[in-house]
């Protein structure tokens, strides 16, 4: 077989409906869409949110709250996924990024104090919890906020 004889599976490919192509085609004069109305008109027939002139279900409902566009975007980290470094390393977001620890930095990293840490390590992040401070600081490391 070569390349200039494929050709798509017989019946595959079926040819568009031609309307208003004369009275001779049995789609001519109204191409299919009967006499006047809504929907013969150019352009007519309503949205799928039309519901008969009855005040559509998106504007009969309230609107609550607003989205604050200065939001920063923490991506957090708990305490126990840092146990995978050796004792006296440095941890930055970068280091974070390439271990495959978080997927993205965002707008920065946030280190929680969820479980424990058993290394001694330095760690640059861009937030804090209190919690996270005093573990990483017992277990005799060292905390820096970038």
């Amino acid at each position: 077989m070569k390349l200039y004889e494929l050709q798509p599976a017989e019946g595959a490919k079926k040819a568009p409906k031609r309307v208003g192509r004369g009275i001779g085609s049995g789609m001519g004069k109204t191409s299919t869409k009967g006499h006047k109305g809504q929907k013969a008109r150019s352009g007519g027939g309503k949205g799928p949110a039309f519901e008969g002139g009855q005040t559509p279900l998106q504007r009969r409902l309230p609107k609550r709250g607003f989205t604050n566009k200065f939001k920063r975007e923490l991506v957090e980290v708990n305490l126990d996924k840092l146990n995978v470094f050796d004792n006296g390393a440095e941890v930055t977001p970068e280091v974070l990024l390439e271990k495959g620890i978080i997927k993205k930095i965002g707008d920065g990293v946030k280190i929680l104090g969820n479980g424990s840490i058993s290394k001694k390590l330095t760690v640059k992040s861009n937030g804090f919890s209190k919690s996270a401070i005093a573990k990483i600081e017992k277990a005799g490391g060292k905390v820096e906020v970038i």
